[in-house]
């Protein structure tokens, strides 16, 4: 074989060496791509997941929170949070008195607001706050328990009733639910200040005796813009009025009868 085909043979077999390498370069290049895309694929899909999962989750312990409100009848009433506490409020009327407490509010001193012998059982780390407590120093005062928030605001303003010694409270719930109890009152000057805390419940009462009728009640209502409102403490000496509520002209009204549960969301 002479050297000139040698020289052509030798060349040849660099150039089919040098193709096929990077037809194989090019082949694992799209492979190394591809890959990439799927991982990056399944990564954002399993992000997409956790990211469900914690919405459901989120919405299930909400619902879970919610606190419940027994109502007892005139202005008693028992709340059992969604922690599973236990509050009493104004003690007086009516059943469900047997769960232990773990704490007990009073607005103010008369007899149909501070029968707290009702209360059967108290844990050991129960809280009572009357409006002793509740006005401390002469200011009103807020109390931050972890499973709920009180915060004592005015109540009084009538010949039967003086601010000085009469309390209303709001309860704000781990959820964020709020719940107004006026107590024993008629107007107060605070009232319009509440209607810029979007207030989710309203309990007004109304009994034309003792404290403001269901004219101004309503006229109340109006005022603080509660997202329900509900009337309570409806007759002296009654647990409740059915003519009264039914009567309670106000926006937003809920009907609560003695014995009836309401779930606070």
């Amino acid at each position: 074989m002479n050297k000139k085909r040698l020289i052509f043979i030798f060349a040849l077999l660099m150039m089919i060496t040098v193709m096929i390498g990077c037809s194989t370069n090019k082949d694992k290049g799209k492979t190394d791509i591809t890959e990439e895309s799927k991982d990056d694929t399944t990564e954002q899909e399993t992000k997409t997941d956790t990211t469900d999962d914690n919405e459901i989750t989120d919405t299930e312990d909400k619902d879970t929170m919610a606190a419940t409100l027994f109502y007892q009848g005139h202005a008693s009433a028992r709340i059992v949070t969604g922690e599973g506490k236990v509050i009493y409020i104004d003690p007086y009327m009516g059943g469900g008195y047997d769960l232990p407490a773990d704490l007990i509010l009073v607005t103010h001193e008369h007899y149909d607001h501070t029968k707290t012998e009702l209360i059967s059982q108290k844990n050991a780390d129960c809280v009572t706050i009357t409006w002793k407590e509740a006005l401390d120093g002469g200011e009103h005062q807020s109390f931050d328990l972890g499973y709920v928030k009180v915060e004592a605001v005015e109540a009084g303003y009538n010949r039967n009733h003086d601010a000085s010694s009469c309390v209303g409270y709001i309860l704000t719930f781990s959820n964020g639910v709020t719940v107004y109890f006026t107590g024993d009152t008629s107007t107060t000057p605070q009232m319009s200040e509440l209607s810029k805390r979007n207030l989710d419940y309203a309990f007004i009462c109304c009994d034309g005796v003792y404290n403001m009728g269901l004219s101004e009640a309503a006229e109340c209502a109006k005022t603080i813009n509660a997202k329900h409102n509900i009337p309570y403490h409806m007759a002296p000496g009654s647990d409740f009025d059915k003519n009264a509520a039914e009567s309670f002209a106000a926006p937003n009204k809920i009907i609560v009868e003695p014995g009836e549960e309401l779930v606070l969301e």
